[in-house]
């Protein structure tokens, strides 16, 4: 039987994990800590003779769970620091597996070079311990983390995570649309009134008595500033239904997202044109699910 990996599954673009950012690198060292510490104490893996333990075991679980912890937040520290100097915001699983590898490595190294510290054993230094720390800190280590993925996404199953966990942006043909793309906006003041290419136009964000238009033509972003209130521009457009108000503040145009991120607390719209990326609101996610449903039922289906 041919074996089969999805490459496209691993090289997809996806959001940066919260737990990695630098806000949350301290509470995901803590639980790493005492997953540890839990798993020493209660299973005692290691086949130590006691007589050689140069402490009591506590210190010792003390250690090994300490040290994991430690480089764990060390090395995502340094890798965010170069991330946000380089201005890198793209990941993938691919980039993550391999991280995830590079960190078993490292903390089976510094596993080794605690064995002199914690055992009372002549062979501290050979080969044969270098390569035993390495293999059980990938073996432990690889259980534990898809241990810890699969926690994640069942607790955020439990709180009722509404997700589109398969949006597929709505490229819709010119022929199925029946829109014209030049529309006139008409405003309280007659010499604000202005001309608009629907078509272009990403978003709108309301900012007190004006709206923000940013349009995207061809590869050129460009934010126009308009004397109109968001609520009175949403009424003229009102013809277009693919503009969705996903914010207080904020009216999207569906058909230009590329990708949608987040969880209950609220979505993030992404566009393939700009790096810019748009709130959708915690109350608003359950419209946004079904508008979304709605438009491609009609448009793509």
């Amino acid at each position: 039987m041919r074996f089969y990996i999805n490459t496209e599954h691993l090289t997809k673009e996806i959001e940066y994990p919260t737990r990695y950012q630098s806000q949350n690198l301290i509470k995901s060292s803590v639980v790493v800590f005492l997953i540890i510490i839990t798993f020493l104490l209660l299973f005692r893996p290691f086949g130590v003779y006691d007589p050689e333990l140069k402490m009591h075991y506590l210190l010792i679980c003390f250690f090994h769970g300490f040290v994991p912890a430690l480089i764990l937040g060390s090395y995502f520290k340094i890798l965010n620091y170069f991330r946000k100097i380089q201005n890198r915001s793209n990941w993938t699983l691919l980039k993550e597996y391999i991280h995830i590898g590079v960190l078993l490595f490292l903390i089976g190294v510094s596993s080794f070079l605690l064995r002199d510290l914690l055992y009372d054993n002549p062979n501290n230094w050979s080969w044969k311990y270098f390569f035993e720390e390495i293999r059980n800190c990938f073996v432990a280590g690889i259980f534990f983390y898809f241990f810890l993925r699969l926690s994640s996404f069942y607790f955020e199953s439990k709180k009722g995570e509404p997700f589109v966990l398969q949006f597929i942006p709505l490229a819709v043909e010119p022929e199925k649309t029946t829109f014209k793309s030049n529309l006139f906006i008409s405003t309280q003041v007659k010499q604000d009134d202005f001309s608009l290419d629907i078509d272009q136009l990403l978003f709108a964000k309301a900012d007190g008595n004006y709206i923000e238009l940013t349009k995207s033509n061809g590869n050129q972003i460009n934010t126009e500033v308009k004397r109109i209130s968001l609520t009175q521009f949403e009424t003229q457009i009102k013809d277009y239904p693919h503009f969705f108000r996903c914010h207080r503040t904020y009216l999207v145009n569906m058909f230009k997202v590329g990708k949608v991120t987040g969880n209950s607390q609220g979505y993030l719209l992404s566009f393939n044109e700009t790096n810019i990326k748009i709130p959708v609101s915690r109350k608003q996610i359950d419209s946004f699910n079904n508008y979304y449903q709605e438009l491609r039922t009609k448009y793509i289906a």
